[in-house]
């Protein structure tokens, strides 16, 4: 079947104009619901059974749960279930600099062979690629489901993709065996990546004249300590922890920013520090969260004081998908590569929770995500969809 590019574009087309924007800033965050309600018809009129999920009781987010189910067989053998295959993507965007984009955002603009606009490689391109990829497919025999779930505010939160950890309204993701989660990794498949959390410590001291520092408790001061600890903490988890399979092949932290104080003549009542960590397969952010939390208290008793720490979303685990699995050894054949490691995270450890096999696989490159003049390169879409197919053909038939 020839890459149909007007289509593509066409689809794409109208998922960039559906603004879906997922942001910590409540003044620019907003729902995901539109765009949502485009992937449901597109599949439904294929013949997609369509689920909708809301996430976190708001009508505006939601998940699309879409499967196209084995017909049922009049044949007395029946062939032994290995679970399906699912095509995973979020439906949000980031924010976008109005003044420093070429052309609107919103409308997709083509221009030698590459296709502007908020969102199209990251990652609302996948989407059309794998209705491309499924048409062959939809009066074919399957004896597995082919799932499309599109998922909400993975940029924030990963709210939608927690969501899937309660219980679903679709059967067919529960039992699902096989996940391509098509974020942009130019069609390179990635079986790991690392974790993230991100954690703000705040430190209430007492403010007086700087004259004479018996009068306040300097929360800068504090935070001296508790930063000079964080980099002790930080050193020991690299000299502990290591995995050759990453560029950078230790836990980071990054002391991310700070904010203190008023004016150099009082002493500093209030100071805040927000910083990340990126976990190695393996490590527990929760276990980390206490070994802090144990400094913190020591410091703060030490200096009388009150310091407190608040994790600035759930974070989300490193992942990692078996080297040796059938899945990897597949895809890495298809591809002709080995597969791959990438610092950023994904929704794929969630899929991996549910007992998916699970590779990061997209058109498309992270180098353009998140930056004016987003674009995806189109040469990369029909090879893409190939590759899909050829998946489908081996799990789903």
């Amino acid at each position: 079947m020839t890459f149909n590019q007007s289509l593509f574009c066409e689809q794409l087309s109208q998922l960039v104009a559906t603004p879906s924007i997922s942001c910590t800033n409540p003044n620019l965050d907003m729902g995901n619901r539109d765009v949502i309600d485009l992937l449901a018809n597109w599949f439904s009129d294929i013949g997609f059974t369509v689920d909708i999920q809301t996430v976190d009781n708001n009508p505006q987010k939601a998940n699309l749960i879409a499967t196209l189910s084995p017909r049922e067989s009049n044949s007395s053998e029946q062939h032994p279930q290995r679970g399906g295959l699912v095509f995973s993507g979020h439906t949000d965007t980031v924010p976008y600099d109005d003044m420093r984009w070429t052309h609107d955002p919103f409308t997709l603009h083509i221009n030698n062979d590459r296709a502007f606009g908020l969102g199209a490689t990251d990652m609302k391109g996948f989407f059309p690629t794998v209705y491309a990829a499924i048409q062959p497919f939809l009066d074919k025999p399957l004896l597995e489901p082919i799932i499309v779930l599109a998922t909400a505010d993975e940029e924030t939160s990963m709210s939608g993709a927690r969501a899937l950890m309660n219980p679903s309204p679709s059967q067919s993701l529960q039992k699902a065996r096989y996940a391509i989660v098509g974020e942009p990794t130019s069609m390179q498949a990635i079986r790991m990546h690392k974790g993230i959390g991100m954690e703000s410590i705040r430190i209430q001291g007492k403010s007086g004249h700087s004259s004479d520092p018996s009068l306040g408790n300097n929360a800068l001061d504090v935070m001296h300590d508790v930063i000079t600890d964080l980099k002790h903490f930080r050193q020991q988890l690299q000299q502990r922890h290591s995995h050759p399979g990453f560029v950078i092949d230790v836990p980071t932290m990054n002391l991310g920013c700070i904010h203190g104080g008023d004016n150099p003549n009082r002493i500093c009542g209030q100071c805040e520090l927000e910083f990340d960590l990126r976990t190695l397969p393996g490590m527990s952010l929760d276990d980390l969260r206490d070994d802090i939390d144990q400094q913190l208290t020591r410091i703060a008793e030490k200096n009388q004081i009150i310091i407190e720490r608040e994790s600035l979303f759930e974070g989300v685990n490193a992942f990692e998908q078996d080297a040796d699995s059938d899945f990897v050894r597949t895809v890495e054949k298809l591809i002709g590569q080995e597969s791959q490691s990438v610092a950023f995270a994904t929704e794929a450890p969630f899929l991996h929770a549910m007992g998916m096999d699970v590779l990061v696989m997209g058109p498309g490159s992270i180098d353009q995500a998140h930056q004016p003049d987003e674009y995806i390169d189109l040469k990369q879409i029909e090879p893409a969809i190939n590759t899909l197919q050829s998946l489908i053909k081996k799990y789903c038939l």
